[in-house]
């Protein structure tokens, strides 16, 4: 069996929302992200915007992985079909000048089977937590642009680029077995798997840190640099400004780092283009 691997590509989502427009829009939703406690100060007395302050922001990218594979199998088996006779007085069955022995009630007669099996499997795949994203998917569609350079000329200098955690060999092994299923044949006549997307989206982040001086809270709200969405964040990515992420460690698509092996026989992973570094041109 031979798997063929599609380009691998990484995949930029561009800003629609520029540094001050998704400032003003977490300044205006700053409450929504101390959650619960906001929820009951404001019931109370609603807090004045002097009592916060804003004590870190950062522009991100973070990282989503598509990963579409797909298998065609096609093939012939022999085996026998128990057919019920009509009734218990019938001892022998002809069909097409062939005679049958009926054994308690049934004939049992030899047949070749043609099978046409398909299957396909998509993942999107969150590149810090490495769990399903599916909401995700409502980026795909959003123009993204290929990268065929570096990743760290596309975007502005202070914007941090977040390295995936999710290891692409690792979700490719998962959905690839799926795809590699043990068949029962006499005769293969199609076997072909294919994975036949292999991206990594970067999509645009704004985190913004905030103070709340009288009851001495800190919070974190974010922003879609892209739909304008904000949400109460958990973290920021501060470790890895003005570090460069290093392209060549991430596609490590190979057969050992897929680790699939099939009985009887191994598995060729023949990848249609690698992704190459530009560096090393």
């Amino acid at each position: 069996m031979q798997i063929e691997v599609a380009n691998q590509r990484i995949l930029l989502l561009n800003d629609r929302l520029s540094s001050q427009q998704a400032k003003d829009i977490a300044w205006q939703k700053k409450l929504g992200a101390f959650d619960a406690f906001s929820k009951v100060t404001s019931f109370l007395s609603k807090p004045k915007d002097d009592d916060f302050s804003l004590t870190y922001s950062e522009h991100r990218y973070e990282p989503f992985w598509h990963v579409v594979a797909s298998a065609r199998y096609e093939y012939t088996r022999t085996t026998n079909y128990q057919i019920a006779t009509s009734g218990k007085e019938v001892k022998t069955v002809t069909v097409h000048d062939t005679k049958y022995e009926v054994l308690n009630g049934h004939i049992h007669v030899p047949v070749l089977e043609y099978c046409f099996q398909e299957d396909r499997d998509e993942k999107i795949i969150d590149g810090i937590t490495g769990k399903d994203a599916p909401v995700l998917k409502q980026y795909l569609s959003m123009a993204p642009t290929e990268v065929t350079g570096q990743l760290k000329d596309d975007v502005d200098s202070e914007a941090i680029l977040i390295p995936p955690q999710a290891r692409i060999s690792a979700i490719m092994r998962d959905s690839l077995s799926k795809m590699i299923t043990g068949i029962q044949a006499d005769t293969i006549l199609q076997e072909e798997v294919e994975v036949s997307r292999v991206d990594l989206y970067y999509r645009p982040i704004y985190a913004f840190k905030y103070a709340w001086a009288s009851k001495q809270k800190e919070a974190i709200i974010e922003v879609d640099g892209l739909t304008g969405e904000f949400r109460a964040g958990t973290r920021v990515f501060a470790e890895y400004f003005g570090k460069v992420l290093d392209q060549a460690f991430l596609f490590d698509i190979g057969a050992e780092a897929v680790g699939i092996f099939v009985p009887g026989g191994g598995i060729a992973i023949k990848a249609a283009k690698k992704y190459i570094d530009t560096r090393t041109k």
